[in-house]
Protein backbone atom coordinates (compact mmCIF):
# COMPACT_ATOMS: atom_id res chain seq x y z
CA UNK A 1 0.00 0.00 0.00
CA UNK A 2 2.64 2.18 0.90
CA UNK A 3 4.26 1.99 -2.35
CA UNK A 4 1.12 2.92 -4.64
CA UNK A 5 0.48 5.71 -1.94
CA UNK A 6 4.18 7.07 -3.29
CA UNK A 7 3.19 6.65 -6.92
CA UNK A 8 0.25 9.09 -6.63
CA UNK A 9 0.80 12.74 -6.11
CA UNK A 10 -0.67 14.13 -3.30
CA UNK A 11 -2.84 17.33 -3.60
CA UNK A 12 -0.82 19.22 -0.59
CA UNK A 13 2.33 18.54 -2.83
CA UNK A 14 3.83 21.71 -4.34
CA UNK A 15 2.99 22.57 -7.73
CA UNK A 16 6.35 22.57 -10.08
CA UNK A 17 5.94 26.07 -11.75
CA UNK A 18 8.44 25.38 -14.64
CA UNK A 19 6.23 22.38 -15.59
CA UNK A 20 3.02 24.87 -15.88
CA UNK A 21 4.98 27.04 -17.75
CA UNK A 22 5.97 24.38 -19.92
CA UNK A 23 2.66 23.33 -20.92
CA UNK A 24 1.08 27.06 -21.36
CA UNK A 25 3.92 27.43 -23.57
CA UNK A 26 2.70 24.32 -25.77
CA UNK A 27 -0.64 25.00 -25.41
CA UNK A 28 -0.07 28.10 -26.56
CA UNK A 29 1.95 27.58 -29.60
CA UNK A 30 -0.58 25.07 -30.69
CA UNK A 31 -2.95 27.74 -30.81
CA UNK A 32 -1.27 30.04 -32.54
CA UNK A 33 -0.74 27.36 -34.85
CA UNK A 34 -4.36 26.94 -35.62
CA UNK A 35 -4.71 30.86 -36.78
CA UNK A 36 -4.59 30.93 -40.67
CA UNK A 37 -2.04 33.73 -40.77
CA UNK A 38 -1.52 35.19 -44.38
CA UNK A 39 1.63 35.19 -46.16
CA UNK A 40 3.66 38.16 -46.83
CA UNK A 41 2.35 39.75 -50.13
CA UNK A 42 3.33 42.62 -52.04
CA UNK A 43 0.59 44.93 -51.65
CA UNK A 44 1.04 47.97 -53.64
CA UNK A 45 -1.84 50.03 -52.53
CA UNK A 46 -2.70 49.86 -48.25
CA UNK A 47 -6.13 49.89 -49.07
CA UNK A 48 -5.38 46.20 -51.52
CA UNK A 49 -3.04 45.28 -48.37
CA UNK A 50 -6.11 45.87 -46.01
CA UNK A 51 -8.50 43.68 -48.62
CA UNK A 52 -5.46 40.84 -49.12
CA UNK A 53 -5.03 40.54 -45.65
CA UNK A 54 -9.04 40.89 -44.60
CA UNK A 55 -9.80 37.68 -47.44
CA UNK A 56 -6.96 35.49 -46.11
CA UNK A 57 -8.46 35.86 -42.68
CA UNK A 58 -11.91 34.90 -43.90
CA UNK A 59 -11.06 32.71 -46.13
CA UNK A 60 -8.66 30.62 -44.44
CA UNK A 61 -6.05 30.71 -46.96
CA UNK A 62 -2.80 32.05 -46.34
CA UNK A 63 -1.96 32.26 -49.97
CA UNK A 64 -4.36 33.95 -52.63
CA UNK A 65 -4.24 34.34 -56.53
CA UNK A 66 -3.15 38.45 -56.58
CA UNK A 67 -5.04 38.80 -60.22
CA UNK A 68 -8.02 37.31 -58.67
CA UNK A 69 -7.82 39.63 -55.37
CA UNK A 70 -7.40 43.07 -58.19
CA UNK A 71 -10.27 41.41 -59.48
CA UNK A 72 -12.60 41.23 -57.03
CA UNK A 73 -11.60 44.09 -54.59
CA UNK A 74 -11.65 46.37 -58.16
CA UNK A 75 -15.72 45.17 -58.57
CA UNK A 76 -16.46 45.00 -54.68
CA UNK A 77 -14.87 48.72 -54.74
CA UNK A 78 -16.78 49.78 -57.86
CA UNK A 79 -20.35 47.65 -55.90
CA UNK A 80 -19.76 49.64 -52.37
CA UNK A 81 -17.84 53.07 -52.71
CA UNK A 82 -16.80 52.95 -48.55
CA UNK A 83 -15.60 49.24 -48.84
CA UNK A 84 -12.12 50.34 -48.88
CA UNK A 85 -12.65 52.11 -45.66
CA UNK A 86 -14.75 49.55 -44.27
CA UNK A 87 -12.23 47.17 -44.98
CA UNK A 88 -9.20 48.47 -42.94
CA UNK A 89 -11.93 49.53 -40.27
CA UNK A 90 -12.54 45.27 -39.77
CA UNK A 91 -9.04 44.54 -40.18
CA UNK A 92 -8.60 46.97 -37.25
CA UNK A 93 -10.94 45.97 -35.32
CA UNK A 94 -9.81 42.13 -35.51
CA UNK A 95 -6.12 43.01 -34.99
CA UNK A 96 -6.85 45.43 -31.92
CA UNK A 97 -9.95 42.71 -29.88
CA UNK A 98 -7.82 39.19 -31.61
CA UNK A 99 -10.89 38.14 -32.55
CA UNK A 100 -10.94 34.76 -33.84
CA UNK A 101 -12.34 34.32 -37.33
CA UNK A 102 -14.55 31.59 -36.47
CA UNK A 103 -16.11 34.05 -34.09
CA UNK A 104 -16.12 36.95 -36.25
CA UNK A 105 -19.43 36.69 -37.57
CA UNK A 106 -21.10 36.21 -34.37
CA UNK A 107 -19.51 39.30 -32.70
CA UNK A 108 -20.06 41.81 -35.63
CA UNK A 109 -23.88 40.22 -35.65
CA UNK A 110 -24.40 40.50 -31.32
CA UNK A 111 -22.93 43.78 -31.46
CA UNK A 112 -25.12 44.95 -34.34
CA UNK A 113 -21.97 46.67 -35.92
CA UNK A 114 -22.75 48.38 -39.60
CA UNK A 115 -19.31 46.51 -41.00
CA UNK A 116 -21.53 43.17 -40.16
CA UNK A 117 -22.39 42.36 -43.76
CA UNK A 118 -19.06 42.60 -45.02
CA UNK A 119 -17.03 38.96 -44.15
CA UNK A 120 -20.43 37.68 -45.88
CA UNK A 121 -19.86 39.74 -48.86
CA UNK A 122 -16.01 39.18 -49.08
CA UNK A 123 -16.47 35.45 -48.37
CA UNK A 124 -18.95 35.49 -50.90
CA UNK A 125 -17.48 37.02 -53.34
CA UNK A 126 -14.29 34.25 -52.96
CA UNK A 127 -16.12 31.36 -52.91
CA UNK A 128 -18.65 31.79 -55.38
CA UNK A 129 -17.45 34.53 -57.63
CA UNK A 130 -20.49 36.86 -57.31
CA UNK A 131 -20.21 40.79 -56.19
CA UNK A 132 -23.11 42.21 -55.66
CA UNK A 133 -27.24 41.57 -55.36
CA UNK A 134 -30.18 41.33 -57.44
CA UNK A 135 -30.16 43.02 -60.60
CA UNK A 136 -26.33 44.79 -59.94
CA UNK A 137 -24.67 40.87 -59.48
CA UNK A 138 -21.93 40.28 -61.88
CA UNK A 139 -19.77 36.96 -62.13
CA UNK A 140 -16.35 37.67 -61.72
CA UNK A 141 -14.51 34.64 -61.44
CA UNK A 142 -16.25 31.09 -61.96
CA UNK A 143 -13.58 28.43 -62.87
CA UNK A 144 -10.96 30.28 -60.31
CA UNK A 145 -13.71 30.83 -57.23
CA UNK A 146 -12.84 29.13 -54.21
CA UNK A 147 -15.93 27.07 -53.84
CA UNK A 148 -14.77 25.52 -57.55
CA UNK A 149 -11.11 25.00 -55.94
CA UNK A 150 -11.81 23.06 -52.83
CA UNK A 151 -13.27 20.63 -54.60
CA UNK A 152 -11.23 20.16 -57.64
CA UNK A 153 -9.23 17.29 -56.35
CA UNK A 154 -12.42 15.14 -57.26
CA UNK A 155 -15.22 17.35 -58.87
CA UNK A 156 -14.72 19.53 -61.74
CA UNK A 157 -17.58 22.23 -61.62
CA UNK A 158 -18.81 22.29 -65.65
CA UNK A 159 -18.52 25.14 -68.14
CA UNK A 160 -21.21 25.30 -70.07
CA UNK A 161 -24.79 24.13 -69.65
CA UNK A 162 -25.97 20.69 -70.60
CA UNK A 163 -28.60 21.81 -72.38
CA UNK A 164 -29.90 23.81 -75.07
CA UNK A 165 -28.89 27.98 -74.54
CA UNK A 166 -31.78 28.90 -71.64
CA UNK A 167 -32.70 25.25 -70.43
CA UNK A 168 -31.82 25.70 -67.24
CA UNK A 169 -34.51 28.65 -66.70
CA UNK A 170 -37.48 25.78 -67.17
CA UNK A 171 -39.03 24.49 -64.04
CA UNK A 172 -38.08 21.20 -63.48
CA UNK A 173 -40.92 18.60 -64.18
Amino acid sequence: MNELEDMVPSHDAPVDPSRRRLLAGLLTAYTASLIPWALAQPAPHADRGAFTALSAILVGRQVLDATQTSRLYDALVADDAHFPADAQALLTLINQRQIAPQQLQNVLDTEHSPLAPLPRKIVGAWYLGVVGSDEAARCIDYETALNAVVVADVLKPPTYAYGTYGSWTNKPI
